[in-house]
């Protein structure tokens, strides 16, 4: 019954609806884990784009798809194939940098694989995959205790890490070439950055999908590097941007049949697109 009067759609007492929407625990459980990636996806988010390193957490999300696949034909857990896989193919992604054109080539090769190798892994499970749309387009009825424990534990430890490293990621990343020069491991810090950012992906995707990562990943940052130069005010907006869509993407989903992807990358898109008027 409860479950039927939550689709009934919004109503206009806010109140009642916010009640609502913490009365079933796979919904508390959906924002917890919600909360802590769009922390993450904004913070990570904000250094990938002033990196221009989109394109590689693109491919890093392709390869969250064949990770999650093959966990699930192999018959392990999903985070585990969604972490596993990103942070191997952050590693691979390392071991192709070079000169632009060539990496990005490279990354283009390795994308293509793992989009080929998860639908190989989907095709060779013979049950009823009933997760295949989840895990390419994101859900939130079936996050767990477990999997929130595990997302907020990565998520403590990918901010650590990268508040640790922030100033010297943050030279590097605006002019390398000095950074190399004044003594800053520019190397280690790219891979290190490779690394948080398959981390972030993977737990990223647990929510949105392999396909929709973009939406907490991307664009927030995006936005935030729109409307500001400013580096510590770039990453709180970018993180409130991405607080604010997943939080109002997962309330709109719970009130309607539409799925929780298409309310959080078309909130997303929406300042993006606003951000870019006001600049014009």
């Amino acid at each position: 019954m409860l479950i039927d009067a939550a689709f009934q759609g919004l109503s206009w007492n806010l109140a009642h609806d916010v009640r609502e929407l913490f009365a079933f625990h796979f919904m508390v459980n959906a924002l917890l884990a919600g909360t802590a990636v769009a922390v993450m996806g904004g913070a990570v988010g904000w250094f990938m784009v002033l990196r221009r390193q989109a394109f590689a957490g693109h491919t890093l999300a392709m390869i969250a798809f064949p990770g999650a696949a093959g966990a699930t034909l192999a018959g392990l857990p999903i985070a585990f194939g969604y972490f596993g896989a990103c942070a191997a193919g952050a590693l691979a992604l390392a071991g192709v940098s070079g000169r632009h054109s060539r990496e990005s080539a490279a990354t283009g090769t390795v994308q293509a694989f793992a989009l080929g190798l998860g639908f190989l892994f989907v095709g060779l499970y013979h049950g009823l995959l009933n997760g295949l749309q989840a895990l390419l387009f994101g859900t939130f009825l079936g996050i767990d205790d477990g999997q929130v424990r595990t997302i907020v534990a990565v998520v403590v430890v990918a901010l650590a890490a990268l508040a640790v490293g922030a100033r010297p990621l943050l030279f590097a990343s605006v002019d390398a070439d000095v950074a190399r020069a004044a003594g800053v491991p520019v190397r280690l810090l790219s891979f290190s950055f490779l690394l948080l950012l398959g981390l972030a992906v993977a737990a990223t995707s647990q929510i949105t999908g392999a396909l929709l990562v973009f939406a907490l990943l991307v664009t927030p940052a995006a936005t935030a590097h729109r409307l500001t130069s400013r580096p510590l005010v770039g990453l709180g907006l970018s993180v409130a941007i991405a607080l604010v869509v997943t939080w109002l993407g997962l309330a709109l989903a719970f009130f309607s049949v539409y799925p929780v992807g298409f309310y959080v990358t078309s909130l997303a898109f929406a300042p993006y697109v606003v951000a870019r008027s006001l600049r014009r």
